[in-house]
């Protein structure tokens, strides 16, 4: 009965604390605009999608996405989230170009064309139609951060679209961030990362610290990186408690106290000090804690930027009561209050759809603002289209003191960039920091399966690989450490990509729909779809050559699961008969041997010579008339004749099973036969038609070019191939390009055979009379030498016949 009662008060907790937390997140960068390409946006996506994951959420994302595109995903997400359950926070970060227009807030996709301020809504994505269709979800709260407010280069006219991002008021249990402040923009950065982006990675990383916490701290910490330059923003209405990451109880005591905290937060402006006090009005990012701050400093060096930040949130606040206001009235009462503000364009085009004066009439009912009209010291801060913090006259903001914000963690003061994208679409997966050990990761939440970043954030195992704290322990494979001075993310990565798990642990998944128009432009254009991906072995470029055999022996090296092999090493060729003088076949070095394939031929490996065709970087071509190679035939004496064989490989068309093709009239040696002296008396034909086709040599090779006709006397002896095994002791003659003989006078010959130029720019043939019907006569009759003389009649008998004397 005891075990009963332990058992129910033991579930008691588990059923009060609900299901587990479910967390997705939707992450788009657009930097590869037709207006204007930006540094930062793509890698800022990768870095906040990838710090997403560490803290348990599902996400999916992409970068440089069209419209078609963007509102696809934008629907493949909201279906996503309104499958996921209640008990689900949504995260969504967008970073790129973003525009107001009319009183709403419109992300830009790379493909737009915006020269009049009406293309914006026909060529952008209104931002409150994601946010209002997420407020619609029953779930635990969303987050949506826009880092689009930038200098754009659209609508260069004389009727401009206000700067920045226009001030809103986010939805029900729903936080709206802006990477600057309503009507400013932030400052061009080179990178690799956005100021912006790089803060909010960072303060989502502190464990134990609360949503408005994590954008409190990253508002400072933007304005540390950019000296004041940039002023980031956000408003909230989330109501449940969330937290990125849990503080351990072996974390380090706070530099201040949760008391002191408090206090600061709500001790009057001016009882701080002159310095500490306009950190404290930043820290609360109100109307009224800029107005003390002014009140109390009036000569402060920061006066005149406190100043500039009052402004744009006055003037901000009143062009959003204006728009919901809709009048005439309302427009009237903006242009009389700002004739030069921002929004006059924006009013004026409101006034020109109500058909009314856009000038304000000289008497009309003026409505009622929250906010006073602006004095005039601050009329000339926005008497402009576009409000920018990084001026000189508004002085260089110092470094927060440690009582508002800690220093940031030196691993996490400077970034390295990421690595360059694999495929299109696909965000840049940046060098993984770990967490600090006393960060742990956030409890009751279901994160998503195979999450190679949540399971690692602090140590790292990956194919049987451990990095703890930049140290590399090997494990049962024995596997080589890693080489020294590299960082744990690196460490992580390069483990992950050697396990074959680059793409799904390192890099976000995309959206379905993009997904499927990532497949076909990779169908359409694989060379442009596709790029190489740094350190990893370059793909080897469509050619002319065609493709037989079973697809197998064309597999890449760490398709399938399958292990890579060590850089520069080649696979073994697994079926090689033994030699005739009993040596064993000479292995590549250091080659992987792969059980799942060791019936199949020879396959592709690192190195790109493994297919490299003949004559290519400086070999010498075979010997013209030689049948393809033959990969695991058996040794053959040094004069013996190729005897016929049931086996179908003993005739494989050129280019089948995943063998390279020769080169245009010559042929490949089977790998591990001795090579024969001289060419052998004519036999039967064989009954596999040989390939008539041949590739010609590639471009780049440094042997001459075969020439188009086929030569009708006997070839000389061909020298043996480097990267081919040497099995008799005959000395290695470097064979001399094939040469035209005269024909032969005994019989008439058939017209030769012109072998079709796979690439150019081998030489062109020259003009040649049409190649025989039966290809494999014509091959066999050309490489034919003169027959013999005909066979004398029979003797007489001398002896033993009737009248002759008896033989002897």
């Amino acid at each position: 009965m005891m075990l009963v009662l332990v058992g129910v008060a033991a579930a008691s907790p588990a059923e009060a604390q609900g299901s587990p937390e479910k967390r997705i997140a939707f992450v788009v960068g657009n930097a590869a605009y037709k207006a204007g390409a930006l540094p930062t946006p793509a890698n800022d996506a990768g870095l906040i999608a990838q710090t997403l994951q560490a803290a348990g959420f599902d996400v999916i994302g992409a970068r440089d996405l069209d419209q078609n595109g963007m509102r696809d995903a934008m629907r493949d997400f909201l279906t996503k989230a309104n499958a996921s359950g209640p008990d689900t926070v949504v995260f969504v970060y967008l970073a790129g170009y973003g525009l107001q227009y009319q009183g709403d807030n419109y992300f830009v996709p790379v493909d737009a064309q915006i020269a009049n301020a009406t293309d914006v809504p026909v060529q952008a994505i209104r931002v409150s139609d994601l946010t209002k269709s997420l407020s619609a979800i029953n779930n635990r709260g969303s987050i949506v951060v826009l880092d689009a407010a930038r200098a754009n280069p659209f609508v260069q006219s004389n009727q401009p679209l206000a700067g920045g991002l226009a001030l809103v008021d986010p939805d029900a249990n729903q936080l709206i961030a802006f990477n600057a402040a309503p009507g400013t923009v932030a400052p061009q950065e080179a990178g690799p990362y956005g100021s912006y982006a790089h803060a909010l990675a960072e303060m989502i990383r502190v464990g134990g610290l609360s949503l408005d916490d994590v954008f409190d701290r990253t508002r400072l910490r933007v304005g540390d990186l950019t000296k004041g330059a940039e002023i980031s923003w956000d408003a909230s209405k989330f109501k449940n408690a969330f937290n990125f990451f849990d503080r351990g109880p072996n974390a380090p005591a706070a530099a201040v106290s949760s008391a002191e905290d408090v206090a600061n937060r709500t001790k009057p402006i001016r009882d701080f000090g002159e310095r500490d006090a306009y950190f404290a009005a930043l820290d609360r990012d109100t109307l009224q804690g800029y107005e003390d701050f002014l009140a109390a400093y009036p000569n402060d060096s920061m006066v005149r930027r406190v100043r500039a930040i009052v402004a744009a949130r006055r003037e901000a606040i009143t062009w959003r009561e204006t728009w919901i206001a809709d009048t005439p009235e309302a427009y009237w009462s903006y242009l009389r209050r700002y004739p030069r503000g921002p929004h006059v364009w924006d009013a004026r085009r409101r006034l020109e759809h109500f058909e009314a004066a856009l000038e304000p009439p000289p008497s009309f009912t003026v409505i009622e603002y929250d906010v006073p009209p602006p004095p005039p010291p601050e009329v000339v801060y926005v008497d402009r289209p576009v409000l920018y913090f990084d001026d000189a006259d508004f002085g260089y903001a110092p470094p927060p003191p440690v009582v508002f914000l800690a220093p940031p963690p030196p691993d996490f003061v400077v970034l390295a960039p990421p690595e360059p994208s694999v495929d299109v679409y696909v965000l840049p997966a940046p060098v993984f920091v770990p967490v600090p050990a006393w960060v742990e990761p956030p409890r009751d939440i279901a994160p998503p399966e195979n999450n190679v970043i949540f399971n690692n954030i602090h140590n790292t195992v990956v194919n049987n690989t451990t990095v703890i704290n930049n140290n590399t322990t090997v494990n049962e494979n024995g596997a080589a450490p890693a080489a020294p001075g590299l960082t744990t993310g690196q460490k992580l990565a390069g483990a992950a990509v050697i396990a074959g798990a680059g793409a799904a642990a390192l890099h976000v998944a995309l959206p379905p729909s993009v997904q499927k128009k990532a497949a076909v432009l990779q169908k359409q254009n694989p060379a442009a779809a596709v790029k190489a991906a740094p350190g990893t072995a370059p793909a080897v470029a469509p050619s002319a050559q065609p493709q037989g055999g079973n697809a197998a022996a064309h597999v890449l090296p760490g398709a399938n699961g399958q292990p890579l092999p060590a850089g520069a090493k080649l696979p073994a060729n697994p079926g090689t008969a033994p030699t005739k003088q009993g040596q064993p076949p000479q292995a590549t070095p250091n080659a992987v041997h792969n059980p799942a394939v060791a019936t199949q031929p020879a396959q592709q490996g690192t190195n790109a010579n493994a297919h490299a065709l003949p004559g290519a970087n400086g070999q010498p071509l075979p010997a013209t008339g030689k049948l393809p190679a033959n990969a695991g035939a058996a040794q053959t004496k040094q004069a013996q004749q190729p005897q016929a064989t049931p086996n179908a490989g003993a005739h494989a068309l050129p280019g089948a099973k995943g063998q390279p093709l020769p080169a245009a009239g010559n042929a490949a040696a089977v790998k591990g036969q001795n090579q024969v002296a001289k060419t052998p008396p004519p036999q039967a034909a064989p009954s596999g038609k040989p390939n008539p086709v041949a590739a010609a040599p590639k471009p780049n090779a440094h042997a001459p070019a075969a020439p188009a006709v086929v030569a009708r006397t006997p070839a000389k002896p061909k020298a043996i191939p480097s990267n081919q095994a040497r099995i008799n002791s005959q000395p290695h003659v470097a064979a001399a390009p094939p040469r035209q003989a005269n024909p032969a006078p005994a019989q008439p010959r058939p017209a030769p055979h012109v072998v079709a130029q796979a690439r150019p720019p081998a030489p062109k043939p020259q003009a040649q009379p049409k190649p025989q019907p039966q290809p494999k006569v014509v091959q066999q009759q050309v490489r034919k030498p003169p027959p013999p003389p005909p066979q004398k009649p029979p003797e007489k008998k001398k002896c033993g016949a009737p009248g002759l004397p008896a033989c002897h």
